[in-house]
């Protein structure tokens, strides 16, 4: 995959693709990427990027001029083109896996009060918001965005380590313990020392359902459960007086 972002702080993004699990995709040559200050294509002698929006009102927009000419340069019309903006749609991890299977990805990256709706009817295809609440660097909403996708494209991150993530089915992820077996008062479940991988199975299911309704219920209002799974969460609710 080959990523272009457009960011008028590029010192943000850079860390991210020189660093851990991403510097080794790039290194092996599954992702490739660019990086564009478009405050280059700006053309007065300020370089200014933003104005003030038309019909008043606070803060500023971002110009459509200097983004038409990097997007145009990038080839934006012939790829799919992202904005993280908080107006968009929910990031799912179904989302982010569709995103994941495409060749090439452009990503807006947005400030002060987003930018100029010209744009987004010209180029953006993919409006997507990170949560239900607002940051102030469209560079780190866009983060969260490549980050959710690039660790989905094979041979980043090995299969069986992305099978039982939370969001990958229907349950949330089972507590994961390591060495030392006690630390502060506090000791690893008898059970994951046992050795009894089916009883392990079993506890991590039990666990998974449970962290499940604690945490996001919702998750599991249309879940297809196994008729063991069915079984543990009705007794978690019975002991939770559910």
């Amino acid at each position: 995959m080959n990523i272009d972002i457009l960011t008028l702080f590029p010192e943000i993004i850079r860390p991210f693709f020189t660093n851990s699990i991403m510097a080794r995709a790039v290194k092996a040559g599954i992702v490739s990427y660019s990086i564009t200050d478009w405050r280059e294509f700006a053309t007065d002698r300020h370089h200014k990027c933003d104005d003030s929006p038309f019909g008043g009102g606070a803060g500023m927009v971002i110009k459509p001029e200097p983004l038409f000419k990097a997007l145009n340069c990038l080839d934006a019309m012939n790829k799919r083109v992202v904005y993280a903006t908080p107006s968009g749609k929910p990031l799912t991890q179904s989302y982010a896996k569709e995103l994941s299977e495409e060749e090439n990805l452009v990503f807006i990256c947005g400030h002060y009060e987003g930018i100029d709706q010209r744009v987004i009817d010209r180029y953006v295809d993919d409006e997507i918001c990170i949560g239900d609440y607002v940051i102030s660097s469209g560079e780190v909403a866009t983060l969260v965005i490549i980050d959710s996708v690039y660790r989905l494209i094979k041979g980043v991150i090995t299969e069986s380590s992305l099978q039982e993530e939370s969001f990958t089915g229907p349950l949330l992820e089972y507590p994961q313990y390591t060495r030392p077996e006690t630390y502060c008062g506090m000791s690893v479940p008898d059970i994951l020392l046992s050795g009894h991988h089916a009883n392990i199975e079993k506890w991590r299911l039990e666990k998974r359902l449970d962290k499940t309704l604690t945490n996001r219920p919702d998750l599991l209002d249309n879940a297809q459960l196994s008729a063991e799974a069915e079984k543990i969460l009705k007794r978690i609710k019975l002991t939770k007086g559910l």
